[in-house]
């Protein structure tokens, strides 16, 4: 990670530590980077927040000024960039949001020409752009300056693309669906009427401030409930930016990204789907999940916290799917980053091809109880690194043994050390969790 960019993009509190100056030289540097040899093209798309306006003319304005041709896909998911970028004759691509964060934070998220994260040197020549350690770039002049173009063309070319990998009607079927007020607050309805459900919608009444607010995956008790009280076949959950998902049964109960890779997992290597029998997880995935892998002879590998490091596993082996616990899922045959409109419609066909409801598909996986804390701190690589930290967590993975796990780590997007725990029971989590909490606030690194 560098100074500006996490694991997710550039993130921070608009106007605040992700300013429209930031916003303005990125599209400088990308435009001028990019059209050293021949015009640059360059698409954007935003999500719902209220800033996401903002930060779109300004890195437009940066592009055009270096010469390149700004594209606006305006309000669309992260993955229909991916999918446009990696289709068409593009260097690259932006997105505006910072997922499911809350609105006033936002984000700015690097796609480059095959649809992947943007590689980690050009992100470093942006951050040496933006402090002014690279020299100021050449301005476009005359007939080189570049023009912004209206292109929901390319947002439509995406939804068609999604409607084409349903294998089944969806006719019959009662289908919830929660768009975060975000990315996908027209686009989930269109396709899931499009395939012949009949849709039950909430979180789909955006105003720029109620992104996530209550609603989405990061909330997910909205649907549960609207699924119990209407008597649904399934829901879906979405966050601000669509790029994950998680899912409601027909009784009401969360299915996580754990969940949804245990059936779609099982029924790739029943159909000779799941490429050298292998899911790759991170390390936030229950133990559960890898003891109903062991069960069903599936094999996985582990990577570090974030879906660039689960596909970069993927893309080198050439594995076909993968996933967090979050919900973003990865099936590489359709997609080169987690989309949550694709493991919605995989998940529809592996209960309609199974002819199996969504909680029968999950027998088999038994869900360890796990307690995640969050604490906001001045400093993540000083509270890792504290000997007394350091000391807790040892002591809770002593007591712990072979019947649970302590994972603590720092957010790559915000300022958190994250404290998981898994055990036999709520309780021994929540013992546990806190005896390193407690050290953490007791040293003082807590932000207030």
């Amino acid at each position: 990670m560098g100074k500006y960019f996490g694991t997710d993009g550039f993130r921070g509190e608009a106007n605040i530590n992700l300013t429209v100056e930031h916003a303005f030289k990125i599209g400088r540097y990308l435009g001028w980077h990019y059209g050293k040899e021949h015009k640059c093209n360059v698409v954007i798309g935003k999500d719902t927040r209220r800033s996401s306006y903002m930060f779109e003319y300004a890195l437009a304005a940066g592009l055009t000024a270096s010469g390149a041709d700004a594209y606006l896909l305006h309000v669309t998911t992260t993955p229909s960039v991916s999918y446009v970028v990696r289709t068409e004759d593009f260097d690259c691509g932006i997105m505006i949001s910072a997922s499911h964060n809350p609105y006033c934070d936002n984000g700015i998220k690097l796609i480059n020409s095959k649809g992947e994260k943007m590689s980690e040197s050009i992100i470093a020549d942006i951050e040496a752009y933006i402090d002014g350690v690279i020299g100021e770039l050449p301005l476009a002049t005359g007939d080189k300056i570049g023009r912004t173009i209206d292109y929901v063309a390319g947002r439509n070319r995406y939804t068609g693309y999604i409607i084409s990998l349903a294998k089944n009607s969806y006719r019959g079927l009662k289908i919830g669906l929660d768009c975060s007020n975000g990315s996908t607050w027209m686009l989930a309805k269109n396709i899931f009427d499009t395939l012949g459900a009949e849709t039950y919608v909430i979180g789909n009444q955006p105003n720029g401030f109620n992104i996530n607010y209550e609603c989405g995956s990061t909330h997910i008790e909205n649907l549960c409930k609207l699924v119990k009280d209407n008597n649904l076949d399934i829901g879906f959950a979405f966050d601000g930016d669509a790029d994950r998902c998680l899912a409601v049964d027909e009784k009401g109960n969360i299915l996580t990204g754990d969940h949804i890779m245990y059936f779609c997992g099982k029924y790739m290597k029943a159909n000779g789907l799941l490429k050298d029998n292998t899911v790759v997880t991170t390390v936030m995935s229950n133990f559960g999940l890898y003891k109903a892998f062991d069960e069903a002879e599936i094999n996985y590998i582990k990577t570090d916290v974030g879906d660039k490091y689960v596909y970069e596993a993927m893309q080198t082996n050439d594995y076909r799917l993968g996933g967090e616990e979050s919900g973003h899922i990865i099936f590489s045959k359709f997609a080169s980053t987690g989309d949550g409109l694709i493991t919605a419609l995989k998940i529809m066909e592996v209960m309609l091809e199974s002819k199996q409801t969504a909680s029968k598909l999950c027998e088999g996986f038994e869900r360890f109880p796990q307690l995640l804390v969050n604490v906001r701190v001045s400093d993540k690589e000083a509270t890792l690194g504290d000997p007394d930290v350091r000391a807790a967590v040892a002591a809770v993975e002593e007591a712990l043994g072979n019947d649970g796990r302590i994972l603590c780590r720092k957010s790559g997007t915000e300022p958190l050390i994250r404290v998981m725990v898994e055990a036999k029971g709520e309780a021994i989590c929540e013992t546990m969790a806190h005896r390193v909490v407690d050290v953490i606030r007791a040293k003082g690194y807590e932000l207030k």
